[in-house]
């Protein structure tokens, strides 16, 4: 009986033994493979940072994009003398940092405003208005660019919060009616202006809105896309 016993203990042992090798074989796999898509994830970044570097160094000192909605286009050109304002949303343009975000706060007879990542997602509507992508640009505020219709301007965070007029990293907002919008003049930095589409700007401007000025039926930005592209 004893010898029997053994005989069992030894070979639940072999057993036990395969299946936590098996296990750990697993694990190996899993690792290798995690560690390999984490490789090629890396090499895709670089790529497409590489990528967009070369398109930026590429475009003229006044480039032109098209934001497509699924309004219309609006075609925008951006100022050369607020290089940095031009730089981050032509950066964040070619990446596509824009792809699928909507105008979250629309005003007729005031503006139309986008670019917070937030609003890809609908469960997150409470903080629409609020998202960017980690950082802010210092303000470049140029006497001769004026919040007129069509103009392209970033938003930003008030005063008290935000006393050196800093601009959002993404946001931004078209005007829609200049008389309205000429106090933000000097307080608001005006990087760009509509050159084409400003029928576009009026028709999302008067959709039906919500309480806090949040379009009923979204207003998706489906792309912003270089002219040169």
């Amino acid at each position: 009986m004893k010898t029997i016993i053994r005989s069992l203990v030894a070979v639940l042992m072999i057993v036990m033994a395969a299946g936590c090798g098996q296990s750990t074989k697993k694990a190996e796999a899993e690792a290798a493979e995690k560690a390999r898509q984490d490789s090629l994830a890396a090499v895709d970044a670089a790529k497409k940072q590489k990528d967009v570097a070369e398109k930026l160094a590429a475009l003229p000192e006044e480039p032109v994009f098209d934001i497509q909605t699924n309004l219309g286009t609006i075609r925008i050109k951006l100022y050369s003398k607020t290089p940095k304002h031009r730089e981050n949303f032509a950066k964040l343009a070619l990446s596509g940092f824009y792809d699928g975000l909507l105008f979250h706060r629309v005003i007729d007879g005031f503006m139309i405003q986008a670019g917070d990542p937030y609003t890809k997602n609908p469960d997150l509507k409470d903080k629409f208005g609020t998202g960017g992508p980690g950082y802010t640009i210092p303000a470049e505020f140029v006497e001769e660019y004026t919040h007129k219709k069509g103009a392209l301007a970033a938003a930003r965070r008030g005063d008290s919060a935000n006393p050196l007029k800093e601009s959002s990293g993404s946001q931004f907002y078209i005007v829609q009616n200049e008389a309205s919008c000429a106090p933000l003049n000097g307080d608001y930095t005006v990087f760009g202006e509509t050159i084409d589409g400003i029928r576009v700007v009026d028709k999302i401007a008067a959709v039906a809105r919500d309480g806090r000025d949040c379009p009923v039926e979204p207003v998706k930005i489906i792309s912003v896309k270089s002219v040169a592209e």
